[in-house]
């Protein structure tokens, strides 16, 4: 409600005040990065940019691009030996890009670097075509530093997939909600827009970007810790494909779990930020999420060991402890299932999917300790994730509303 009113209060600017500069990091895309600048060609802008950086494709990417006529598409080919060094490479050099080459074009030369808003979108991203009108009223706010959008998966097609948009639901409609209100929403990647002088306020030597395994992550704090807001969107959204492997899906977040340990050295500035104090304590709190989802696992591990090998009861004794574990345990998932569906009518549904939600979000447990050992061990290497052939021509997408059979 506190975002709905400050929207109207924001609705004097629009889409139309700022310059909208979409970068679209591509490495090997032939397969996807045709129906990604297809989708920003039609997004609702008045003043817009889609730079592609090419980094280093040995597929036929370079030829899609080459193929799609528009004088908004820029395409930035990155050669060895400066190519696939990551993801915050090839942003970095797309930022100066912008800064050097695009801004000093007659047509974009009216727009100062508080009215030029950069947005990630990666080479699967399908946004939606009102998504700069709907990001418009945040930047309103000369504090507001970045916006995340609602991420969701557009392969919903069986368990894991299904499980994954939930995941993606969660972290936009609790954590992110209730920490726009204080400011402190956080950078997700794809779907994420940020002003481009608060992007130069955290420029460090190679860009605002840092050369992390979760550079989202990383960049999101560093903006808020450099006095910067950041808020979530929830009324658009970005598109992604999802891992159908649970092999894939496993090493995909082992990195994001080693990127969040390497986030922890973040922690020293997270308690001094410029916000409440409860949106402090909660900063903190961001950055020691993997310890404390770490010690929830090996807190499960035990009660199982003591409940098999003890005979220590698995079920509370009493009624309100058996309640408080059932609202501990399951209470977010139920919160998360309830928001997506409509309120109380989708309870029973709710109620079946739950469980086999929970489950899948135990994942997190191993991905932890691999990407633990990893940091502990210095391996940072990793092998970029393939994409899946996307559907036929004019085959409807299936919807999947909770775990269909494999």
């Amino acid at each position: 409600r506190r975002a709905r009113r400050r929207e109207r209060a924001g609705e004097e600017v629009g889409e139309r005040d700022f310059l909208w500069v979409f970068l679209v990091p591509a490495l090997n895309e032939e397969v996807t990065i045709a129906d990604s600048v297809s989708r920003l060609l039609h997004t609702e802008c008045t003043n817009r940019v889609i730079l592609v950086i090419n980094d280093g494709s040995e597929d036929a990417t370079g030829e899609v691009l080459a193929g799609i006529a528009s004088d908004d598409l820029h395409v930035l080919t990155r050669v060895a030996p400066q190519a696939r060094l990551g993801k915050a490479a090839a942003l970095n050099q797309a930022f100066a890009h912008v800064r050097t080459d695009i801004l000093r074009q007659e047509r974009y030369a009216g727009f100062s670097p508080d009215r030029v808003i950069l947005g990630v979108v990666d080479a699967d991203g399908r946004i939606d075509a009102d998504a700069p009108a709907r990001v418009a009223w945040h930047f309103a706010d000369e504090r507001m530093g970045g916006v995340q959008l609602r991420v969701r998966i557009y392969n919903r097609r069986g368990y894991l997939t299904w499980a994954q948009d939930v995941e993606f639901s969660a972290f936009a409609y609790v954590f992110q909600a209730g920490r726009a209100s204080w400011g402190t929403a956080n950078m997700g990647g794809n779907g994420q827009f940020n002003r481009l002088s608060a992007l130069a306020s955290v420029t460090e030597a190679e860009g605002p970007w840092r050369d992390r395994l979760t550079e989202d992550q990383d960049l999101g704090v560093r903006l808020i810790q450099a006095g910067w807001r950041g808020s979530q969107e929830n009324l658009a959204v970005v598109n992604q494909q999802g891992l159908n492997s649970l092999r894939r899906l496993l090493r995909q977040r082992t990195r994001w779990a080693q990127g969040a340990w390497q986030a922890l050295d973040l922690l020293p500035g997270s308690g001094r930020i410029d916000a409440r104090f409860i949106a402090r304590v909660d900063a903190v709190f961001y950055l020691l999420t993997p310890v404390l989802q770490l010690l929830t696992g090996l807190a499960l591990v035990a009660t199982l060991i003591l409940a098999f090998v003890y005979d220590i009861p698995l079920v509370p004794s009493t009624l309100l402890f058996t309640i408080l574990f059932l609202c501990i345990g399951f209470g977010p998932g139920m919160v998360t299932l309830l928001l997506r569906g409509n309120g109380w009518r989708e309870f029973g549904y709710a109620l079946l999917v739950v469980i086999p939600y929970t489950a899948y979000s135990w994942l997190v447990f191993p991905a932890l300790l691999r990407g633990l050992g990893r940091h502990l061990v210095g391996r940072r290497g990793w092998a970029k994730t393939a994409r899946e052939p996307l559907q036929a021509a004019g085959e409807p997408e299936t919807e999947v509303r909770g775990p269909a059979p494999r």
